[in-house]
């Protein structure tokens, strides 16, 4: 696997750029700042990986802010906002010409929105772009069973699990118009949106394997490979 960051000019080439987006966000009292950035920097390194045989890319450094709104007023959280999220990414992206292609992997739920209108405009401008996203039940959708057992995984020793504990598990369809309209906090007082009961590091590779294996999957099929 090879960072992109490490390399010197002459050493970069032709190869696919993969971009992590993540965010920087309360993610309950039991969770980093930096979850979504660690999990979609995790996932750009195994799909260098996973395709690096056969496919020369090389990773990106992340881009730890995203839009993050939703998340007002629990300290510590970061956004620079749907549009500015936006014209990063445009520009980024018009900036790698020299790559073979850019497949941004994004960590964070509430990036989906600017992504998409970046990745529509990119491509409407004949550009070489690819965005793909983890995927996650409907009651389970921020810092609880699963992102906690990534985490488990990935970085435990930044896991409090004795703080862990249970937010709202409605599914997020039923939850959108409050979310809308108040953020998280109007519809989970610890910020959590799942429970994070059951958690462990074994499910967390389990899951880490299967969006690894989904995005290489889906990278082989934008490249024709």
């Amino acid at each position: 696997m090879t960072r992109l960051g490490g390399l010197r000019w002459p050493e970069v080439g032709k190869p696919v750029l993969a971009v992590p987006l993540g965010a920087t966000e309360q993610h309950g009292p039991h969770l980093p700042l930096h979850t979504d950035t660690t999990i979609a920097t995790e996932l750009c390194d195994r799909l260098a990986a996973s395709i690096g045989d056969t496919v020369d890319i090389v990773v990106a450094p992340a881009l730890p802010y995203g839009s993050s709104g939703e998340h007002a007023g629990f300290p510590g959280t970061l956004s620079i906002g749907r549009t500015a999220l936006e014209l990063l990414l445009v520009e980024l992206v018009r900036s790698a010409d020299d790559f073979a292609g850019v497949v941004i992997v994004n960590g964070h739920g509430g990036n989906a929105a600017p992504v998409r209108a970046a990745v529509r405009l990119l491509r409407d401008e004949g550009r070489r772009v690819l965005a793909w996203s983890p995927d996650g039940p409907p009651g389970d959708s921020h810092a609880g069973r699963t992102e906690t057992s990534v985490l488990l995984r990935l970085r435990p020793q930044d896991v409090a699990t004795d703080k862990a504990e249970a937010g709202n598990t409605a599914p997020l369809p039923e939850l959108f118009d409050r979310l809308v309209a108040g953020g998280v906090a109007a519809v989970s007082v610890n910020g959590v949106l799942g429970d994070p009961a059951g958690a462990d590091a074994a499910e967390g590779e389990a899951l880490l394997t299967r969006w690894a294996e989904a995005l290489a999957t889906a990278v082989r099929d934008w490249l024709g490979r």
